[in-house]
C-alpha cells in the first residue's frame, strides 16, 4: 500500500516560509504531521534548499582562520552535493 504526501510535502516555502521580519519561520501546524523531519529534508535537498543552506553558511561568523576553513569546507561539499542532485534525473 503507497501512502499519498501531502501537497506541502518536501517545498521549503511551505514548510518553512519566510516571515514578514525577512527571517524563516516554522509552520504551527508542521509540529502535528508526522512526516515534518522527512519534509524538510527533503525541502533542503531542492534547488532552494541547497541556496538557503548555502546563504547560511555566508553569514556564519568565521572564527578565525580554522573557521574559514570549516565554512569554505562546509560551502564545497554543499556545492558538491548540489551538483550531484542536478545529475540525477528522475
Amino acid at each position: 500500500m503507497i501512502q499519498s504526501r501531502k501537497d506541502c510535502f518536501g517545498i521549503l516555502d511551505n514548510v518553512f516560509p519566510m516571515g514578514n521580519e525577512g527571517f524563516r519561520e516554522i509552520v504551527p501546524e508542521c509540529f502535528k504531521c508526522s512526516e515534518r523531519k522527512e519534509c524538510l529534508q527533503a525541502a533542503l535537498q531542492t534547488e532552494q534548499g541547497f541556496e538557503l543552506r548555502s546563504e547560511a553558511l555566508d553569514r556564519s561568523s568565521s572564527g578565525g582562520l580554522m573557521g574559514s576553513l570549516k565554512r569554505w569546507s562546509d560551502k564545497k561539499a554543499l556545492s558538491k552535493r548540489q551538483k550531484g542532485k542536478k545529475g540525477v534525473r528522475k
